[in-house]
């Protein structure tokens, strides 16, 4: 198995499920889907796949179309997706994800958790080269299924990586093969989890137990942040 059933395994308790503003943050996402492509689920893919995590994240029905009737009034304000990037101590590199309505907010307090951790915040593409932006999708399990050939299959669209854990069948492919791997598997009436989009590292750096609490301590502060949706980092 290669490298995006190792992170994600590493980053397994960190994922939705584990996430304490689990609910506001999917609810973001509800918000930027129904802006970007309309309120009907069934002519909007991102949608659809915001719907299929809530699901997932055992989002209750009524929140989740609440959401929807919110988001989609015209003085519902929208969310803007910023990506920040930066070296947490022991120069382990750092990207965060955002969606916030308040840009200078979102500078400011993320300026501000560098400062206090002894982070260094960095300038747009200072270590985004750094990670492989990836799409991923969780599948239901499927008695019978051959692995391998059902990877063949799927290897023209882009597809780097299928496997199976406990929780279902992961496939991970590029962030740019997120819309035609996403309509394949409906075409082929395949039940979708769950589906997102993570940032691989390319490099791991092994630290110290100090030295791993140390960065914890930032990406603590990071991750309480409201505005923040994802974090990623180079720690082993």
């Amino acid at each position: 198995m290669g490298r995006a059933f190792e992170f994600r395994k590493a980053r397994k308790m960190k994922r939705w499920s584990a996430m304490a503003k689990t609910f506001t943050r999917i609810g973001k996402d509800i918000v930027i889907a129904v802006k970007e492509g309309g309120p009907h689920p069934e002519s909007n893919s991102r949608l659809r796949a915001v719907i299929q995590n809530a699901k997932a994240a055992n989002m209750p029905k009524e929140n989740v179309e609440r959401a929807i009737k919110k988001a989609s009034d015209k003085d519902t304000a929208n969310y803007k997706e910023v990506l920040f990037e930066g070296y947490a101590p022991h120069g382990i590199a750092l990207l965060i994800e955002t969606a916030t309505d308040n840009n200078n907010r979102t500078v400011a307090n993320i300026r501000s958790y560098f400062n206090k951790c002894n982070g260094t915040m960095g300038t747009q593409g200072s270590v985004e080269f750094m990670f492989d932006h990836t799409c991923n999708f969780r599948l239901a399990k499927i008695e019978g299924l051959d692995l391998e050939e059902f990877e063949l299959e799927l290897i023209d669209l882009g597809v780097d990586e299928v496997f199976e854990d406990e929780d279902g069948i992961m496939i991970y492919g590029p962030f740019n093969s997120f819309g035609s791997i996403q309509k394949e598997l409906e075409e082929r009436k395949l039940e979708i989890l769950s589906s997102g989009f993570d940032r691989i590292p390319q490099v791991t750096k092994e630290l110290t137990e100090e030295q791993i609490a140390d960065v914890e301590k930032l990406l603590e502060k990071i991750e309480e942040d409201d505005d923040v949706q994802n974090v990623f980092h180079t720690m082993a």
